[in-house]
């Protein structure tokens, strides 16, 4: 069996942990082979993420091409076209698993794989809840999954949203996503032996609460500036808890200039943003990840934060809630139109109404079946699933 993975941007160091597990059960049976195109190495606005080439970066070994070494806004729909079924042709593949249905080049490949007997296996992100669906776009994706044999979905929701556009549920092969736990949980416990110098270094608090991400619109920073702010002014350990926001984005001056606002210089702290393997090391400065996003088809900071043993509050907008955030056991949800709602879990934190030890214990055991070796596997029974049902119909040859 041959297998061919199409992704869009080498950067994706989650995925890179996922295709490195795979990789490595393939290599134990000879009669499996895979191959990962990588489109290009990054996207603009993650630019600023690249990890520095300072042999600090952990590093992924699997069997991979980079097609283009510049940003994938830089590479037009013919070159992608051209060189993804150039490489599809030239290997030959028993089964395609493609990125996502928003990409002609892809749906190009996708048509390509049908007329050959080419088995299709679609990635998909989206759930019914991080957009507005409807309209013809939703016909258009209906029509799109019909042409395939099989899903691997982020989550319970991403494969909630795809079995209500018609796709039957046994063709939903993986419902998990995973950052690379081991990793983290190194650099983590590393840098907290260092935890109290570099808090009065950075002029932290003792305890706090992080946000990781963008700075931009839908991470509904400016709700949680203003939580945070009637959290403290109910607390009476308000003293001991500060605010850390790690990223770079649009909205930073204009989080700046709330912060200045609500009387919050010196509590909320802006952090700029650094590359994933070095998060860590500021969450060991932190005792609770809060993530407000009012759109987020997963949110891998929390698989991040839980690797690392962090409690977490999560809006229940965000992908990965229903299979990650066991609430009142490793963590809350809340509703992200409801600031209400979130400060009266940040306040149950300042005020020690929750046991911050036990919900960070249960967030390690958790989050411990969401590793890249558990869903590489699931990736290559699912591949051989989709083979192996289809294996009498004839195949490229």
């Amino acid at each position: 069996m041959r297998i061919l993975i199409v992704h869009n941007i080498l950067w994706a160091h989650y995925k890179s942990s996922v295709f490195q597990a795979l990789q490595r059960l393939v290599d134990q049976q000879p009669d499996v082979t895979v191959q990962v195109i990588q489109i290009a190495r990054n996207e603009r606005s993650r630019a600023g993420l690249e990890a520095e080439t300072d042999g600090n970066a952990p590093s992924y070994t699997y069997n991979y091409e980079l097609l283009f070494d510049r940003f994938l806004e830089d590479v037009s729909l013919f070159e992608r076209a051209r060189a993804l079924l150039q490489r599809a042709k030239a290997y030959r593949p028993d089964v395609i698993n493609l990125t996502g249905y928003y990409d002609p080049a892809q749906l190009l490949l996708l048509f390509w794989a049908n007329a050959n007997g080419v088995r299709v296996i679609m990635q998909n992100e989206s759930t019914a809840v991080d957009h507005q669906r409807g309209g013809w776009k939703e016909r258009f994706k209906r029509w799109v999954f019909s042409r395939c044999d099989g899903f691997f979905c982020f989550g319970s929701q991403s494969a909630d949203y795809m079995i209500g556009l018609g796709v039957p549920s046994d063709r939903v092969l993986v419902r998990k996503n995973a950052v690379d736990n081991n990793t983290l949980r190194l650099v983590y416990e590393q840098a907290l032996f260092t935890r109290a110098a570099q808090q009065k270094e950075l002029g932290l608090r003792p305890k706090n609460f992080i946000f990781i991400g963008r700075l931009i619109e839908f991470k509904n920073l400016p709700m949680l500036l203003s939580a945070y702010s009637d959290a403290l002014a109910e607390s009476p350990h308000a003293a001991d808890w500060g605010l850390i926001i790690l990223g770079d984005g649009d909205e930073r001056d204009k989080l700046i200039r709330q912060i200045d606002t609500l009387g919050l210089t010196g509590k909320a702290k802006l952090l700029p943003g650094r590359p994933w393997f070095q998060v860590p090391e500021v969450m060991a400065l932190s005792n609770v990840l809060v993530l407000p996003s009012r759109s987020e088809p997963w949110g891998l900071v929390v698989n991040e934060a839980m690797a690392c043993g962090l409690p977490v509050i999560v809006s229940d907008r965000c992908g990965c809630v229903i299979d990650l955030v066991h609430d009142g056991r490793n963590g809350f949800v809340f509703d992200p139109n409801q600031p209400v709602q979130l400060t009266k879990l940040l306040a149950q934190f300042m005020n020690d109404a929750v046991d911050s030890d036990k919900l960070g214990e249960a967030a390690k055991h958790y989050i411990a079946p969401y590793s890249p070796e558990a869903v590489g596997q699931e990736m290559l029974d699912g591949f051989k699933r989709v083979v192996l049902t289809n294996q009498n119909t004839p195949v490229l040859s």
